[in-house]
């Protein structure tokens, strides 16, 4: 551990659960698991803006890119995995937010409409 790092900081929303050796963490809201650790992201050094469920297939897809000096037809199956993860990542955060909006609009049908009448003099 480095001393700067606050241990304690984890992602927001994880739990960590014991899988044999390594420790696999849970994202609550999604079907995917985190499958990188946190010490190979580190190790990795995955920016934290990329540390998601699709980690795990950037990783070796950097050290591709950087072994083909980036060359934009090289490393097409891992480049293909990691966009297609991240893709169903996106289209899942979609059907959940569709879902949320879908009980936000049935709570707000079942409130009732609060009339007020118009006075008389009016």
């Amino acid at each position: 551990m480095h001393p700067h790092r606050n241990p304690g900081r984890e992602e927001i929303g994880t739990q960590r659960r014991e899988c044999g050796r390594k420790k696999e963490m849970e994202v609550e809201g999604s079907s995917k698991k985190m499958i990188a650790t946190q010490e190979e992201m580190v190790e990795a050094r995955v920016p934290l803006a990329y540390r998601d469920q699709c980690a795990h297939l950037l990783i070796p897809l950097n050290k591709c890119r950087q072994a083909e000096f980036y060359l934009p037809w090289k490393c097409e199956n891992e480049r293909h995995s990691y966009e297609k993860c991240e893709y169903e990542l996106v289209m899942e955060r979609m059907l959940q937010m569709q879902k949320i909006r879908q009980e936000q609009q049935k709570a707000d049908a079942k409130q009732p409409l609060i009339l007020v009448p118009k006075p008389a003099n009016a």
